[in-house]
């Protein structure tokens, strides 16, 4: 009875070890697919803010350089997290 009792348990913990383990091949895909996302969006901001230059209209070239600072930050965050993650 207590063997078949620690069979089950042991059961249990094997299938609960399977359960917490780390994706870590899905997060790595998730951060190179959000890293592609954010290139592409300051490529975008960089051709708006050169038109804006272009046309003089300083106030919206402004907000694209905000915009930039912003997605480089998470650009960079990214990159930390793909490249540093040591878990």
């Amino acid at each position: 009875m207590k063997r078949m009792i620690a069979g089950v348990l042991l059961l249990i913990g094997l299938g609960a070890g399977t359960m917490f383990a780390d994706d870590g091949w899905r997060d790595r895909r998730d951060l190179r697919r959000d890293i592609r996302h954010d290139q592409a969006k300051i490529a975008r901001d960089r051709r708006e803010l050169r038109r804006d230059l272009y046309y003089g209209n300083y106030a919206a070239a402004r907000h694209e350089r905000r915009e930039l600072r912003r997605e480089y930050r998470d650009l960079r965050q990214d990159r930390r997290e793909l490249y540093w993650d040591r878990r």
